[in-house]
């Protein structure tokens, strides 16, 4: 299944929580049209950033269910659907193709591990079949699952097991790997790179998409390293894509992209709410501290607020 449209800066969207821990569906119809708002052109739903481990399978349809309300032709809506267990990952999956999801993914299972390449081609192929009209992703996140398997070595099975396979989210640092799957049969296959303070290595292998978290927030600055790329203005585009490393440092230093990412929402006028345990929420002191942080970088001058 060749699906090469699939280009452009892809949203991982958070998960909306009102304070008494609920889902916040509400929020994301104004979620969707400031993602649309700031050119974004789709987002990845109850993957890592949208917590989608740590919701219930009923939450996971639902929020999946409110996305789609929002797809249009120039905003697509993937929808994470890996789980340990396979018959709620099938399920997740029959559901995404019910909605008319533009396509979906899974990752490895991350506790019930498998074994063998093998193993793992037979996992993506069973949740793959059940919604066999969509094209398929497999989400490459090894340090998260711990599936370190080459994905070449994972496209040459998966071509031939997998009938509805588009292509990789590849979260990883393996550049090798990564060039040999966008090459892979004629570059028939969707290689989204997954590392936002690395994309302009993605960019220089060959990607046209990437999924990432700061692309909620800083969508104007990643549309300018694509750009400046495009330009041929190498020297411009290195100095954007530091200062996305720098924002990533400030993630990082302050509690990582799902606590700081939930906080620095805030700023761009989107209130999510606080992250489930075991991710932590930043107190108002911390999250003063961030903003000052993030203000030292010139994150107004990276970021856009609704409706401005």
């Amino acid at each position: 299944m060749n699906t090469n449209k699939l280009q452009g800066l892809i949203a991982a969207p958070y998960t909306g929580f009102n304070p008494d821990e609920s889902l916040n569906l509400d929020i994301i119809e104004s979620y969707a049209t400031y993602l649309k708002q700031v050119n974004v052109t789709g987002v990845f739903v109850n993957g890592t950033t949208g917590e989608g481990v740590s919701l219930s399978t009923e939450e996971r349809l639902q929020t999946a269910e409110e996305w789609i309300k929002y797809k249009d032709e120039n905003f697509k809506v993937l929808i994470h659907v890996g789980h340990d267990s396979l018959t709620t990952a099938q399920q997740l999956a029959r559901h995404a193709q019910a909605l008319g999801a533009d396509g979906i993914g899974a990752m490895a299972p991350p506790f019930m591990k498998t074994k063998t390449l093998v193993d793992l081609i037979h996992f993506n192929a069973a949740i793959a079949s059940a919604a066999e009209a969509l094209p398929y992703y497999y989400y490459h996140i090894p340090s998260m699952t711990g599936a370190h398997y080459q994905m070449i070595d994972f496209l040459t099975l998966a071509h031939k097991q997998i009938p509805n396979i588009a292509g990789i989210k590849f979260t990883h640092e393996d550049f090798m790997d990564m060039k040999l799957c966008v090459e892979f049969e004629n570059q028939t296959y969707t290689i989204l790179h997954g590392r936002d303070e690395i994309l302009l290595a993605g960019l220089a292998l060959g990607v046209k998409g990437a999924i990432g978290s700061t692309y909620n927030y800083l969508a104007p600055l990643y549309h300018r390293i694509i750009a400046a790329f495009s330009d041929v203005d190498l020297t411009l585009a290195d100095e954007l894509q530091f200062k996305a490393i720098q924002f990533v440092q400030v993630l990082i230093k302050h509690g990582g992209g799902v606590c700081a990412g939930k906080s620095i929402m805030k700023l761009v006028g989107l209130d999510l709410g606080m992250p489930r345990l075991p991710n932590k929420g930043l107190t108002k002191e911390e999250e003063e501290t961030l903003f000052s942080d993030l203000t030292i970088l010139g994150f107004d001058d990276c970021a856009v607020a609704m409706n401005e």
